[in-house]
């Protein structure tokens, strides 16, 4: 389960994200840029955009290897593939 809350206006947006399964849950602070949103979000609301990148993530990784802090922009930098697939999941 992926709970996504908005907790800043500007730019870049701020989100608190909490992924909590197999018993245990993790917390995660992360930021999204409008531009990051307007060129790969496909017209999606920016909490859902987050919860996609999170989709993204964890069918490559456990919930506790995500960094705690992040900008969705470096994922690309871990998974060159981010930009390309993002779609897949919105």
């Amino acid at each position: 389960m992926v709970e996504v809350t908005q907790v800043g206006q500007g730019d870049p947006l701020a989100f608190e994200v909490r992924v909590a399964g197999g018993g245990s849950e993790s917390r995660h602070r992360v930021t999204l840029s409008v531009a990051t949103l307007d060129a790969l979000g496909r017209g999606v609301e920016a909490s859902e955009f987050v919860r996609a990148a999170f989709a993204f993530l964890l069918e490559r990784e456990p919930k506790e290897a995500i960094l705690s802090r992040f900008d969705v922009s470096v994922i690309g930098r871990y998974f060159p593939e981010f930009e390309q697939e993002i779609g897949n999941y919105l």
